[in-house]
Parts: structure tokens; C-alpha cells; sequence
């Protein structure tokens, strides 16, 4: 299952890169795909906190897969893989909403 773990933290990776060049960017950006930024009151705090979500997401992600390295192909457990993704997406959509409501105009 080592395989399972490699293709998880690319997954993760690519939610700290996306977590970087949120917090390098000069624009607002947006969240939601195919969403419009919203127009915030301090652009640079909007992104550092949007960045920070990303970041902590990719962590919690890594944390998630660890249980890859140790389970057998098939196992029962990878159900609740399963469902600390879907909550960790849901804990994503929330905290953003929460964000974009402290820092629109």
C-alpha cells in the first residue's frame, strides 16, 4: 500500500502549493471553483488566511493517509479513510465561508 500513500501525499502536495501561491498572491483569491474573489476589505490578510486553510488542509490530509503504510489492500478500515476525507472537505467549506465572511467589504 506503499503506492496508496505516494499518490495521497502528491494529493497533499499539491494542496501546499496551492496553499503557497495563495499566500504570494496580489489579488484576492478564490476558493470555489469557478467562483469569483470576493471583494475583501484587506487583501493581503484574505489570502494569508485562505493560505493558512490550504496549508492545514494538505497537513491533515498527510495525517489521513498515514494509515495507507500500515493497512492491508482491501481492509474495512479504508471506510473511515473515506469518511475523514469528507468531513475534512466539509470542515474546509465552513472555515472558508467563515473567512470570507470576516474579511468582505
Amino acid at each position: 500500500m506503499f503506492i496508496g500513500f505516494v499518490v495521497w501525499s502528491m494529493i497533499a502536495v499539491i494542496f501546499l502549493c496551492i496553499g503557497v501561491s495563495c499566500r504570494k498572491a496580489q489579488e484576492a483569491v478564490g476558493f470555489f471553483t469557478f467562483a469569483k474573489p470576493p471583494i475583501v476589505k484587506d487583501v493581503k490578510k484574505y489570502n494569508n488566511a485562505v493560505s493558512i486553510l490550504w496549508l492545514v488542509s494538505a497537513g491533515t490530509m498527510e495525517i489521513i493517509g498515514i494509515p495507507f503504510l500500515f493497512l492491508e489492500q482491501n481492509s474495512p478500515l479504508f471506510i473511515f479513510i473515506g469518511l475523514a476525507v469528507m468531513a475534512g472537505v466539509i470542515a474546509m467549506m465552513i472555515a472558508y465561508i467563515r473567512i470570507e465572511a470576516k474579511c468582505r467589504k
